[in-house]
């Protein structure tokens, strides 16, 4: 290389950007496996319980543009829920493919026909012929309705199924089916205040390789009265967090157990606060211990 090449090598390499002016990677969602299956599922979801009963879906259109566009997937609704697994469908018909929604409902009434009918209805409101997930709605004639779903996964219908129940009534009752039935998931109510599920249904969800969705992860928003006027502690940042809600979630998500917890709302700002608690540092069982502790003083 004579020296004008050289030269000409000098300035090509001095007109290259640096590797700092280059733009970043944009940060991905935290992930966990579906222990059943391996499947990688974003750590945030959106309930619809009472939010997504709305007579116009454009009004929670933008919760769930914003949902999909954080990289999040899981949306899941019921037939109890009054008009919002149509709402759902009719929101993901018309925004447009953001992301690829994980869709999870529920079949809520007694007798084997007449789920067949309500989950039929389910998959024509929510517009799809594949459900990803669906659950019994709080044990109703379960003895009924887990046949048919294991027929329905069996025939490519639906993807996993599960059980749901918000009462510690229940909790037993769930453990043994874990054991019993080889659920794909649960649906069960966990927080930083209400931790009953920790004693026995958590474990037997690891030994049993359950998926744990987390419905009313704020106490349908009494966490927030608690920690009302107090500020955000300091070592709130070594987990990457800048509110409360990050923190409840990021509390939920440091227990090896929780694939997914499901904050419902139809507030777009709420949304963008929760789905960053998938991102970022999560607690270890010290600081989950001290998060309780902040919140209960």
């Amino acid at each position: 290389m004579n020296c004008r090449q050289m030269l000409q090598l000098f300035g090509a390499l001095a007109a290259t950007p640096a590797a700092a002016d280059t733009p970043k990677a944009k940060p991905t969602m935290l992930t966990r496996p579906i222990p059943k299956s391996g499947e990688a599922l974003p750590v945030i979801g959106l309930g619809t319980w009472q939010t997504f009963d709305v007579a116009d879906a454009a009004s929670v259109a933008p919760v769930v543009e914003a949902l999909l566009a954080a990289g999040a997937r899981l949306v899941d609704s019921s037939p109890m829920y009054g008009r919002a697994e149509q709402v759902t469908g009719d929101v993901l018909d018309t925004i447009g493919r953001i992301g690829v929604p994980f869709l999870a409902t529920k079949v809520w009434t007694s007798g084997k026909q007449a789920g067949i009918e309500q989950m039929q209805r389910s998959l024509a409101r929510m517009r799809t012929k594949k459900m990803d997930l669906m659950q019994v709605h709080n044990l109703l004639d379960i003895d009924k309705h887990l046949p048919t779903l294991r027929e329905w996964k069996q025939a490519g219908t639906i993807r996993y199924l599960g059980v749901t129940h918000y009462q510690h009534s229940a909790l037993p009752t769930i453990e043994k089916l874990m054991r019993d039935e080889a659920l794909d998931f649960i649906q069960i109510p966990y927080s930083v205040v209400d931790r009953a599920v920790e004693k026995r249904v958590l474990p037997a969800a690891i030994d049993t390789k359950t998926a744990v969705l987390v419905m009313t992860p704020f106490e349908s928003g009494k966490l927030f009265a608690q920690v009302k006027g107090k500020p955000l502690p300091a070592w709130a940042a070594e987990i990457d967090c800048t509110s409360w809600a990050q923190i409840f979630l990021k509390f939920l998500l440091g227990h090896p157990a929780i694939n997914c917890p499901i904050p419902a709302t139809s507030n777009p700002k709420h949304l963008a606060d929760n789905v960053q608690a998938g991102f970022g540092r999560l607690p270890d069982e010290a600081l989950r211990k001290r998060i309780a502790a902040e919140v209960a003083g």
